[in-house]
């Protein structure tokens, strides 16, 4: 009688606990992935887009936090937007970067002569590093991922750019020569083809981190409308305080 050897079975085994684990993310997730998609469906109506976003204007804090935009061409409820939206709720989930351990060193490739690197080769002895996903603020390392709004998916006629699906790490470069026009002066890489530091991190749709000695001390929501540069600044306002109290000179960070 033929016998199945160690191998096979523990492939048997990863192939099972795969598919448990991805029972137990849809079973998590599927209750806040309709309520998004009902959510979709609502604001394609436009006097309701309309009010709501009004609204939202309204209580809007700090006016350096960029406003969520969209405009009445733009369709939400679709197929495309919908496997979008999953795409980023299933990324966020599973992510690797929690507040307070150890950051996702992560593979990036460096813009000027495609290098690959490593998240952690940009932080500088005790200083804090600000990640950037997607998009742009001074003096950080911005991490360009995949497009959320590609001209062959779930397309925006808000973007600057119709970019199309990153295919091979060419394209994901050229694109982000485009976000480099935009930020001259900071510092750009690309995440690899295998999304690993999108995923690591969650970052999808854009998403802003501190890291620091090795750990993230600041997290920020998943954009855009999690996406506060008000609290990124609070945050670098309240260790430049501590600087100067402990060391009775001012540093800039």
């Amino acid at each position: 009688r033929p016998r199945f050897g160690g191998g096979v079975q523990i492939g048997l085994i990863m192939n099972t606990l795969k598919t448990i684990k991805n029972a137990i993310v849809c079973f998590v997730l599927l209750p806040r992935f309709l309520v998004a998609a009902v959510m979709f469906w609502l604001l394609d109506f436009l006097c309701i887009r309309k009010r709501v976003f009004f609204r939202m204007k309204e209580q809007e804090g700090d006016a350096i936090d960029p406003p969520l935009c969209i405009s009445d061409s733009n369709r939400l409820f679709s197929l495309e937007s919908l496997k979008a939206v999953w795409h980023g709720h299933k990324l966020d989930f599973l992510k690797a970067a929690h507040l307070g351990q150890v950051a996702p060193n992560t593979e990036v490739v460096q813009l000027e002569d495609q290098r690959r690197s490593r998240i952690l080769d940009y932080a500088q002895d005790k200083r804090p590093l600000i990640l950037n996903f997607g998009s742009y603020i001074a003096d950080s390392l911005v991490v360009y991922i995949e497009e959320a709004h590609p001209s062959d998916g779930w397309m925006s006629t808000d973007a600057p750019y119709q970019i199309p699906k990153h295919r091979c790490l060419e394209d994901r470069l050229n694109a982000a020569q485009l976000m480099h026009l935009e930020v001259p002066g900071c510092l750009v890489v690309v995440d690899s083809m295998e999304n690993s530091s999108n995923a690591a991190y969650g970052a999808y749709f854009d998403r802003l981190y501190i890291l620091q000695e090795g750990k993230i001390v600041y997290q920020g929501g998943r954009g855009p409308e999690g996406y506060r540069i008000s609290e990124l600044r609070d945050w670098l306002n309240r260790y430049r305080d501590g600087l100067e109290r402990s060391s009775n000179q001012v540093i800039h960070v």
